[in-house]
């Protein structure tokens, strides 16, 4: 009896790690989807100005193309794929800490005010990105360009 309950719980603590990474789990996660119209991307600035990153997927055909947006602490909005030129092929993409965005596969540090401005090795990769007091927009172009990625 006790096997069958641990294993459940494996199963169970399975389910939520998948459905947490591919945003089955009630519709959370940690990739909020976003369209292209008309060959942009528009996502406003006052959901990207709490000085957090907020992190978007773009479907193509056939990937889940990742990039994050944040307000940096010189109130520049910055953006960048979940990727970078060294570890993209293990698809861990970066996490928040503070001012700073790691890599979550080898632990390198990036100051949010260098996104965007630094580019190659383990920097996140930047995302070509223009902005206006109410709306970030993103050319689909400039996306799909991220693709090999992903």
């Amino acid at each position: 009896m006790k096997i069958v309950k641990f294993i459940a719980v494996l199963v169970m603590l399975f389910v939520m790690a998948w459905a947490a990474e591919s945003k089955a789990f009630f519709g959370f996660g940690k990739y909020a989807d976003v369209e292209g119209i008309n060959g942009i991307v528009t996502i406003p600035v006052a959901d990207v100005s709490d000085g957090e990153a907020h992190y978007y997927s773009f479907d193509d055909a056939d990937k889940e193309l990742k990039f994050f947006l944040l307000k940096s602490s010189d109130g520049v909005i910055r953006a960048a794929f979940d990727a970078c030129d060294v570890c993209y092929l293990e698809k861990k993409g970066y996490s928040q800490d503070g001012e700073f965005m790691v890599c979550n596969n080898c632990g390198m540090r990036f100051h949010s005010s260098r996104i965007n401005e630094v580019q190659g090795g383990c920097n996140p990769s930047p995302l070509t990105r223009t902005y206006d007091a109410e709306n970030v927009i993103i050319r689909v172009s400039d996306i799909l360009a991220g693709s090999k990625y992903f």
